[in-house]
């Protein structure tokens, strides 16, 4: 284990480099808005998000770099900074706000305004990088060599690689471009279909696959263990429990059907109606199980780092006046955490109250501490952010139940709980990441702060407009966007506060979820593949074994800054932006007109999905075998 104390970062306390510059602010601000976006756009559609410290890091370095020739190491550590801040507040926010919007389409409740959404998630993102602040100094300093932070350290590594040689920015931009050229092909000008589906009538359902860029890229990230679990899950649902359902069903019916037969259903609407009304119940049972085992396995970490970490706080002022000890004062938090819960509690557009403000704040600082802690045990991409949101979703739930807010109110107020809490503990685990990275790197931890709560700012003063426009475009729920975390906490919210849940779905899901436990497989990867449709679990497995060719060939080439990875982040980024300027068009009418597919007969049209899925795979491949520009 190293000594804090013979620690040396790259740039020593005594250098002062420029870091917190317009350049870096500015550019930070545009990766937020851009992965934020982009985050956005590819939860809704996948129920799952990217890390953009990778990313945004070789991002940063290439404008920093190469477009503007400058030359500080510091100053692209700010842009991933920021940029990264932004990605982590649009994960928060989609995977619980849109549920507002579906209440809304059912008519329970009126849509959510961009005044409530921005005050919601700037809520959660100021209170995320404040809890963080007083902690930096017992968990990234003084256990320096206890917690590895894996991601922190190779975002570290690909910025000091980009010292000596090109950072592989060309690679993310490629995958920007090209991403965003197919998702133009397929749903700008609808040349082809984004899914290919082969029905399989003996057995009673169907094989399908999309043929995205970002979710192919998802699947290459994940690598082919995570993909096959997913794909796993989708297998069980289409090809074992759907099939059953109908054989077993078929002249019965079975709520929530409203009088149709299971046949009937299947006769109308194929596989995919029967996944609708039944399966979905049964994936969010086993959603739900899974989350809250992998919050439960970790509960004796969770105490014992929540301990720690209060024990190291109590000891933790510094009395150093080194450029790289300084942090934003202990007033700044106190003030900035106060006037917060205050708008929590007092601000109509929120529509909460003092006991959601009090949840707010405990629940808020347990996670912040626990999801600062944990990404620095085992990664942010195993961090249990999901079980910690679905368990303060049915604590708040039944608290406010019992309290006597029930109703519309009380699963707004619900809901809006939920999403602080997750917006917190992602921006958390994000802010000691880089913390992290700036510790390594001889960053000054007071200005990565600022640069955190700008990131924050931003990206909620803008995620609400990609929300409505994303729901005015193509609708939550919808085949397009399915928004799966988000109808999951509608459905336990809903669940708990009206007991109108199909119950014996939900449990066979959770069975489903212990069975795999009881295995030892991941229960959660296994359950998100129940959960969505086939076709996305099916276009990430093909992600996921072209990730493990590339591996395979590369051999030593498998980091998380390799090109085949740098190429799928720019996919994912490409594809999200693409989206939201289709979402514009589509909003404003030009979409139906430039809609080409009503001149292309429909086997012309999956023979184009079948070429464009090769040249895709093709593409990755070339870009993924290519010699590591960035070699660390």
């Amino acid at each position: 284990m190293e000594n804090t104390q013979d620690f040396k970062p790259y740039i020593p306390a005594s250098k002062v480099t420029p870091e917190f510059t317009f350049t870096s602010i500015f550019s930070g601000i545009l990766l937020a808005i851009v992965f934020g976006a982009a985050n956005a756009y590819l939860g809704l559609r996948v129920g799952m998000t990217i890390s953009a410290f990778i990313p945004a890091a070789v991002i940063g370095m290439g404008i920093t770099r190469i477009i503007l020739k400058k030359n500080s190491i510091l100053e692209s550590n700010m842009v991933q900074t920021i940029g990264s801040a932004g990605e982590s507040l649009a994960a928060g926010a989609i995977f619980t706000i849109p549920a507002l919007f579906l209440w809304a389409k059912e008519g329970l409740i009126a849509s959510p305004s961009l005044l409530s959404i921005m005050l919601i998630t700037l809520c959660g993102g100021i209170l995320g990088a404040l809890f963080m602040i007083p902690l930096r100094n017992s968990i990234i300093v003084q256990e320096h060599g206890v917690l590895p932070y894996p991601e922190a350290q190779a975002c570290a590594e690909v910025l000091l690689a980009g010292e000596s040689k090109d950072s592989g920015a060309k690679t993310v931009f490629a995958g920007m471009g090209i991403a965003a050229l197919f998702k133009f092909i397929v749903d700008g000008i609808k040349l082809v279909p984004g899914a290919i589906a082969v029905p399989i009538n003996k057995l009673k359902t169907e094989f399908s696959t999309e043929i995205y860029p970002a979710v192919i890229g998802v699947g290459y990230i994940c690598g082919y263990k995570i993909s096959s679990y997913l794909f796993a899950g989708g297998v069980l649902a289409w090809f074992i429990i759907i099939p059953a359902i109908i054989l077993f069903g078929g002249n019965a019916v079975m709520f929530p059907s409203a009088g149709e037969t299971i046949g009937e259903i299947y006769a109308a609407g194929g596989a995919g109606a029967i996944w609708s009304k039944y399966v979905r119940y049964i994936g969010a049972g086993a959603l739900v199980a899974a989350g809250l085992i992998s919050l439960i396995k970790t509960l004796p970490l969770i105490f014992r780092t929540f301990a720690s970490a209060l024990k190291g706080l109590s000891g933790s002022k510094n009395s150093s006046t080194e450029r790289t000890a300084q942090d934003l004062s202990i007033k700044v938090v106190i003030f900035g955490v106060s006037a917060v819960v205050l708008a929590i509690w007092l601000l109509p557009a929120i529509q909460a109250g003092i006991v959601s403000a009090i949840l707010i704040v405990i629940f808020g600082f347990f996670f912040a501490t626990v999801s600062s802690k944990m990404v620095g045990l085992v990664g942010a991409s195993n961090n249990p952010v999901s079980g910690m949101t679905i368990a303060t979703l049915l604590i708040s739930t039944i608290l406010l139940k019992v309290t006597g807010d029930t109703g519309a109110h009380g699963m707004i107020s619900a809901i809006t709980i939920a999403s602080i809490i997750c917006i917190i503990a992602a921006m958390a685990g994000d802010m000691s990441q880089d913390l992290k990275t700036g510790f390594l790197l001889g960053a000054t931890p007071k200005k990565q702060q600022i640069g955190e709560i700008i990131g924050a700012i931003v990206s909620a003063l803008t995620i609400g407009v990609v929300l409505v426009l994303l729901n005015n475009a193509w609708g939550f729920g919808s085949k397009e966007l399915s928004a799966p975390q988000a109808t999951l906490m509608k459905l336990v919210t809903e669940g708990v506060m009206n007991g109108n849940l199909p119950w014996n779905y939900v449990f066979i899901g959770a069975a489903i979820t212990v069975v795999f436990e009881i295995l030892r497989l991941p229960s959660l990867a296994v359950a998100i593949g129940v959960y969505l449709p086939l076709e996305l679990s099916t276009a990430i497995m093909i992600g996921g074994v072209l990730r493990y060719i590339v591996d395979k060939k590369n051999k030593a080439e498998t980091s998380e800054n390799s090109s085949g990875v740098l190429f799928s982040s720019g996919m994912i980024a490409g594809e999200g932006l693409c989206g939201i300027i289709l979402a514009v068009l589509t909003v404003c009418g030009v979409g139906e007109k430039i809609d080409l597919s009503r001149f292309i007969p429909p086997v012309v049209q999956i023979i184009g999905a079948v070429v464009l899925l090769a040249g895709l795979i093709a593409l990755i491949l070339r870009y993924a075998l290519k010699k590591n520009e960035s070699k660390v």
